[in-house]
């Protein structure tokens, strides 16, 4: 393949990324228990993250043709190279906080030239949606491998701020995969002249006023909104509820990443036979049954010895695999608000997803911490009812409006 280092570079920059996104519920525990910050402080982690990301993408998308891909993935490459190096001799929270920043306007930046480089390194469609799944893939094994990275860090002491040396290890893995990139042959993209940002901002407003895109973006946010509010806080639930310790309860929360990409891989063979419709309404009551299911089973859970991942309570186990049956959701309701577009409105419907998955995310993590830190634990994950039944109804409209607009454009 004559573009193989350019797809290993795009891999690798993703694969990167991965493991640093999502070590956010990691980081969150030791910030608990490293820097004495509250739960409701230590969630403001996610704000810090998602915001970047939701601001960059969109600023950065009509500059990065001008400056070319490769300096576009170093500068963002080298920025989190230095925040990695300089996070461990900082040793405090508010460099947490910079890390972080530093990492979504980074990504901003890496997913905006992955997804322009793919079509520059494929041929036809189906190559186009091939190395885009691959690239996918890669993401979600990257975070499978953040957990297990971030748990050799962990030592027994949970005040030590030893496990901040994680980021050295990360950040030398920022500097090779920067030396991918100088090593890749990219070509500088062939642009006319832009709109103005401001044009640009306008025109993404003016799609939001739709009636099907507002009903999807509410579903988008509810949906993100719940994988945050788990996700970032499952390592806390497992460590504060269940009494697991630090390293086996982020072990654990690797069940969840993995119950993700078997998920959506498992979706993408169920939706070639079952209406997407009938199949995300499965997974909402399959999702609000495993939480009634597992979280009485956490209830007054007495301190016990557990030394390996084989001692851990059923719920351990049991509460990652709604990972399973969130899985579709996501990637199902965006591929049905695309399809219903005109080709030249995806790239703005493109900043609005990430936009309010960002606001989405940042919320739930909030919402969860808050509740986690002055109700419980128990309670912070009952809530996630609330937004599934929010997103049943959001899900109703949305195949209403969507079956509408295609009627409309079948005239």
């Amino acid at each position: 393949m004559k573009h193989t280092r350019v797809v290993l570079a795009m891999a690798a920059c993703y694969f990167l990324f991965a493991i640093l996104l999502n070590s956010v519920g990691t980081v969150i525990l030791q910030a608990i228990n490293s820097f004495d910050v509250s739960k409701a402080q230590a969630a403001s982690l996610e704000g810090f993250k998602d915001i970047p990301i939701a601001i960059v993408s969109f600023l950065v998308a009509s500059f990065i043709p001008r400056i070319g891909y490769r300096l576009a993935l170093l500068g963002a490459l080298f920025l989190v190279a230095l925040m990695c190096l300089l996070t461990p001799v900082l040793g405090a929270f508010w460099a947490l906080k910079a890390l972080f920043a530093s990492v979504g306007c980074a990504f901003a930046i890496v997913k905006v030239t992955v997804y322009a480089l793919i079509g520059q390194v494929t041929e036809d469609a189906k190559g186009h949606s091939s190395l885009l799944n691959t690239i996918e893939g890669l993401f979600m094994v990257g975070v499978l491998s953040g957990y297990w990275i971030f748990a050799a860090f962990i030592g027994e002491q949970a005040d030590s701020l030893s496990w901040l040396n994680v980021y050295y290890l990360l950040g030398a893995l920022t500097l090779v995969t920067a030396l991918l990139v100088i090593s890749a042959p990219m070509k500088k993209p062939q642009h006319s002249k832009e709109l103005p940002l401001k044009d640009e901002f306008v025109g993404m407003l003016k799609l939001a006023y739709q009636p099907l895109v507002l009903v999807f973006i509410l579903s988008a946010f509810l949906y993100v909104l719940i994988e945050q509010g788990v996700g970032t806080w499952l390592p806390t639930f497992n460590n504060q509820v269940l009494n697991l310790p630090v390293d086996i309860a982020v072990q654990l929360t690797s069940i969840f990443a993995a119950s993700l990409a078997v998920g959506r891989l498992l979706a993408g063979q169920l939706l070639k036979h079952v209406h997407w419709y009938s199949l995300l309404n499965v997974c909402l009551i399959g999702m609000a049954a495993l939480v009634l299911l597992t979280l009485p089973m956490t209830e007054n859970l007495e301190p016990r010895s557990v030394n390996s991942l084989f001692d851990a309570p059923l719920a351990a186990y049991l509460m990652p695999l709604i990972g399973l049956l969130m899985a579709p959701i996501y990637p199902v309701i965006n591929s049905v608000m695309l399809s219903s577009l005109a080709e030249r409105l995806h790239a703005p419907m493109t900043g609005l997803i990430v936009v309010f998955s960002a606001l989405g995310g940042t919320t739930g993590s909030l919402i969860t911490g808050f509740v986690f830190e002055y109700i419980g634990g128990q309670q912070a994950f009952y809530l996630s009812l609330i937004p599934m039944f929010g997103i049943a109804i959001t899900l109703f409209l949305f195949k209403r409006r969507a079956q509408a607009q295609a009627s409309a454009c079948a005239l």
